[in-house]
């Protein structure tokens, strides 16, 4: 049997003010919020299926500086597992993800949602989400690792046995470890571009959690992945359309003068 930990946070109270969801109808769904409440743009990319996991895609536009948190509804009627990973590290271990049933994870009840702010470095704390350049990011400065830069996953797991619920919340597996401390801010890394985004380990905040059950099934019926971006590179991307302003004609004009249509032929050159 294995053990799981159930987050007891007022902030569970709070998410009736969770703005709208993405894939309305659908078993899970995740949304990426800042701090006033205003969900962050999401552009769906592609949807599939791989085995028995369902997989959605989506593009999201991150603003430089904001603290932003994962939003999770669980719209099945009974308790989820859920394995969160941001670039590529497991948000409560710190650990590298494969999103694996074996990995620490939160627990949402059914019919319930919650929001996960930061990275978890002990019961009581995590430590804020916030859209970093790539050399600021938690993975880069703590564990030199971009092999997932730029991407929020979730796999949702369903439960093996589902006993009767005796309490709703999230909930992640026991813990004997924190999560890695990141250095200071002055050992910001320069070999790695500044223009991709990344994820930065914040400010600290009050978290509180106790420990429950829940035995996963080993795979995850469900993926979510948000691979997020800067405004520019999205356009780059052609993710968003992004119109340039109308040219100027006395302002905007070619350097020299062109030559007429046909003007070789004419010379016979």
């Amino acid at each position: 049997m294995r053990y799981t930990i159930l987050a007891v946070l007022s902030i569970v109270f709070m998410l009736s003010a969770v703005p709208a969801y993405a894939h309305r109808g659908s078993d899970v769904d995740i949304s990426i919020i800042s701090d006033n409440g205003k969900e962050f743009l999401a552009i769906p990319f592609r949807e599939h299926r791989k085995g028995r996991t369902h997989v959605v895609k989506k593009y999201l536009e991150a603003v430089k500086g904001d603290n932003y948190s994962i939003v999770i509804r669980n719209r099945t009627s009974y308790r989820i597992g859920v394995v969160i990973a941001v670039d590529g590290r497991n948000i409560i271990s710190g650990k590298k993800s494969y999103l694996k049933s074996s990995e620490r994870m939160y627990i949402v009840g059914p019919h319930g949602r919650t929001r996960l702010e930061g990275w978890r470095t002990d019961l009581d704390t995590v430590h804020r989400f916030y859209f970093t350049d790539k050399g600021d990011s938690y993975s880069i400065r703590t564990f030199n690792d971009s092999s997932a830069m730029g991407v929020i996953t979730v796999a949702a797991f369903r439960e093996k046995k589902r006993p009767e619920i005796l309490s709703d919340g999230y909930t992640f597996k026991e813990s004997k470890r924190r999560a890695p401390a990141a250095p200071s801010a002055g050992e910001k890394s320069s070999k790695y571009e500044e223009d991709t985004a990344g994820t930065g380990f914040g400010n600290r905040r009050h978290s509180s959690a106790v420990k429950v059950e829940f035995e996963p099934e080993r795979d995850p019926f469900k993926k979510l992945l948000v691979k997020y971006e800067w405004h520019d590179t999205l356009c780059e991307k052609g993710i968003l359309k992004c119109v340039r302003g109308e040219k100027n004609r006395l302002w905007d004009d070619d350097e020299y003068a062109p030559f007429p249509p046909g003007y070789w032929e004419y010379k016979g050159q």
